[in-house]
């Protein structure tokens, strides 16, 4: 097995602060797919936990430990990605980080995703902050209050940025991280149906179908699709004009991407937040750049020129380096720090 290199993240320096891809693994794809091939099992026994729900569905938590003996801990909430989970290279490589640190981890699943159908004849989305915002709630509730940052990736991170947006100076976290987001999701639709992006695209989709079949499987007619139409389906804004927006109140797919992209609301957020992006990221292109003229003077973002989609692989063959993983706790230390 590969092993990776741990890293110090207590205090940030410009070695912590610039990304510098592996020599010679420079290329997109690989940074995007390299992960998923050196990072595929746990290091620690997750905690887990389901949180009922107002409207009698549910999200199921995986804590780096049992919360209940963690009070006295600062907290650090992962927000995945598309069709993620704990068992997403990055989640649990991030909840590992913060326990590095000293740190109480916890993975909210989107509905669905934790390997039970929900409930409802509904599942998730971009820009669903409801659910994110009634666990970040119950959890100062149940857990009292603690030094609190959250860190979304792709999906998780668009929808963070419009969860941030919403909350403005009442926000219920102390920082926040953003990676690979897609800020505009209508042309990150576009852009994954033209070249290499297309393998992604497929590669999405098949997870999506298979989420829906075991869902429509557990809960009949719980999707405004029958299996035999779902198998039909070729491309992700297909599953979104059929499925997503259907079910949760869009005209249509680009009705739903524009609704819910959260580009336009970055100025309002109002909470401490870092923002990484790729250039080369082959899940999106130029639009989810936001123009730095526009964006509050708490906002740092930061773009690299390598690193693919939530991939930032640094250090050598022999000893590889997950760069986000001493960014990210090296940038939050000074707002989970007590």
């Amino acid at each position: 097995m590969t092993q990776i290199t741990p890293v110090d993240a207590s205090e940030e320096n410009n070695s912590q602060r610039d990304f510098h891809p592996m020599p010679g693994l420079s290329n997109p794809h690989l940074q995007t797919m390299l992960p998923r091939l050196i990072r595929r099992r746990l290091h620690f026994n997750p905690f887990w936990q389901r949180l009922e729900l107002p409207d009698d569905d549910f999200v199921d938590l995986a804590w780096s430990e049992d919360p209940q003996q963690a009070l006295h801990k600062p907290r650090l909430v992962v927000f995945h990605g598309l069709e993620g989970s704990l068992y997403s290279p990055y989640a649990h490589g991030m909840i590992e980080a913060a326990q590095a640190q000293g740190w109480l981890g916890v993975v909210m699943h989107f509905r669905g995703c934790s390997g039970t159908p929900n409930r409802q004849k509904r599942i998730y989305h971009s820009g669903d902050t409801g659910d994110a915002s009634y666990f970040l709630n119950w959890l100062n509730l149940r857990y009292g209050s603690a030094p609190t940052a959250a860190v979304g990736y792709s999906l998780g991170g668009n929808m963070l940025a419009c969860l941030l947006a919403e909350q403005g100076n009442q926000c219920t976290l102390d920082a926040a991280v953003i990676v690979s987001a897609p800020f505009m999701l209508e042309q990150c639709c576009y852009h994954m149906e033209r070249g290499f992006s297309r393998i992604y695209q497929r590669y999405l989709l098949n997870l999506l179908k298979a989420n829906a079949s075991r869902k429509l499987a557990v809960y009949p007619g719980s999707l405004p699709v029958d299996l035999p139409r779902l198998r039909k389906v070729k491309r992700i804004r297909e599953f979104d004009d059929l499925i997503t927006s259907r079910i949760h109140g869009f005209d249509d797919a680009l009705d739903y991407y524009r609704q819910c992209s959260a580009m336009p609301h970055l100025p309002n957020i109002a909470v401490n937040t870092l923002i990484i992006h790729a250039k080369d990221d082959p899940f999106m292109d130029h639009h989810v750049i936001p123009d730095s003229t526009l964006l509050p003077s708490n906002i740092e973002y930061q773009l690299t020129d390598h690193g693919g989609h939530v991939g930032f692989i640094g250090g050598s063959v022999a000893r590889p380096e997950m760069w986000l993983e001493k960014r990210i706790p090296s940038w939050l230390t000074r707002y989970l720090s007590n």
